[in-house]
């Protein structure tokens, strides 16, 4: 109660004001460095430069005349400023922009609530200190990823809000605006995953790429690991690790999404997927435990997850396997279900695994979900294992088969028992 009536007064107002000023300036004044000879001010500047905006918007709140006169002196001084670094070659307008948010600070303390101007503040700090992730951001993501991006989420603020959320048919249990944000949904966190590889993945140990590329697909994952088995001679256990943490983030992949799309299979999903992600996790790292001394990961997976032509093949995908699961439910029942997850299991299994938690099947519920998604993941264990073999070779691909075939097995028979 008491910090409410602090927050009320104006005087409370007016130091935080100033205050907020002084650290924005300071932070600039850190950032700039030494690399700008031409800049304006000290943190004093940006700190009465605050008061100043405060005081005038105080003067005369009804009008507002005083205010946009010192946001017209503060624009053209500021016009000046740019005038004479673009004499000497200098384009940023850093500066600017900060002076112009800092003479803001008065009207966002009186007009709006604290914590916007405390977020508005510690959105500076932020902005101002990610100028080396930045940098290598603007390495890594080259041209035609970012238009991808750009075009990701244009088709997602657009295309989304204007679909219809009625179900397309009787045997189509979904709408046109599910189907879409499942594509959305599971593309953003694929390109996360994505991300953790093109900027982490890189000289890595195998057990944290097996980690971060698990989070992406295990499957391919599995395949990239497989194949670095050719250009080992002796027997690599960090290689066999890693394609058991792929796996291990696999089912927290699966949870995550449970998460999502359906938080009521939650419960009955949490103890198979949580004990098996976190159980494999600790096989990794038992495996792998001298992983210390082994080579490093060097390889990046291919494609990027946001590309249009991903994103809707998914989408048919998805619509596919909606229809193949109302199918089956309508002439096998819970039996034909069981069954189908496991032959599904044998490809890509998140189109599946979201139509199941996207759809509303009769008949269906959230514990015959569960099982299947479960005994989706144990049976896509043993499509890994078949790839280990086929594109590894040695006795590094036929423990990483071994491995995945055993944990088939546990993951199946626990998805059935259910």
């Amino acid at each position: 109660m008491l910090a409410n009536d602090f927050a009320d007064q104006l005087w409370f107002r007016f130091i935080l004001v100033g205050l907020l000023g002084f650290f924005s300036g300071m932070e600039l004044r850190a950032y700039i460095g030494e690399q700008q000879k031409l800049s304006i001010g000290t943190s004093r500047t940006y700190t009465f430069i605050a008061l100043f905006g405060f005081v005038l918007f105080e003067l005369d709140p009804n009008n507002k005349l005083l205010y946009l006169a010192g946001f017209f002196a503060i624009t053209v001084f500021f016009a000046l400023f740019y005038a004479k670094k673009l004499s000497t070659d200098s384009q940023g307008i850093l500066q600017i922009l900060l002076g112009l948010i800092t003479y803001s600070f008065g009207p966002m303390a009186t007009q709006l609530p604290l914590w916007f101007l405390i977020l508005v503040f510690v959105s500076i700090v932020f902005v101002l200190n990610a100028r080396p992730f930045s940098r290598r951001l603007s390495a890594k993501l080259d041209q035609n990823e970012l238009q991808t991006l750009a075009k990701f989420l244009l088709l997602a603020a657009v295309i989304l809000p204007l679909l219809p959320n009625k179900p397309l048919a009787a045997w189509l249990p979904v709408s046109a605006f599910k189907i879409w944000l499942a594509v959305v949904v599971m593309s953003s966190i694929s390109y996360f995953g994505y991300l953790l590889n093109s900027f982490w993945l890189k000289e890595r140990g195998y057990l944290v790429a097996g980690l971060l590329g698990g989070f992406y697909s295990s499957t391919t994952t599995t395949v990239v690991l497989a194949r670095k088995t050719a250009e080992l001679k002796n027997s690599s256990p960090v290689l066999v690790g890693a394609t058991l943490a792929a796996t291990a983030m696999m089912y927290l992949r699966l949870l995550l999404l449970v998460f999502v799309f359906r938080p009521a299979v939650e419960p009955k999903v949490m103890a198979p997927l949580l004990t098996l992600g976190l159980l494999t996790m600790v096989c990794a790292g038992f495996v792998s435990r001298r992983s210390e001394s082994g080579p490093r990961a060097q390889y990046k997976h291919d494609g990027n997850p946001l590309d249009l032509g991903a994103a809707f093949v998914f989408a048919g995908l998805f619509v596919v396997m909606l229809g193949a699961t109302q199918w089956v439910l309508g002439v096998y029942g819970l039996t034909g279900l069981k069954v189908l997850s496991f032959l599904v299991g044998f490809s890509d299994i998140d189109p599946f695994v979201v139509s199941l938690l996207s759809g509303h099947y009769a008949g269906a519920g959230p514990q015959a979900i569960a099982t299947a998604i479960v005994i989706a993941a144990g049976s896509n264990n043993f499509l890994k294992a078949v790839y280990a073999r086929f594109f590894g070779s040695g006795p590094t691909a036929k423990a990483m088969a071994n491995w995945l075939i055993g944990l088939g097995c546990v993951t199946v028979l626990w998805g059935f028992l259910m």
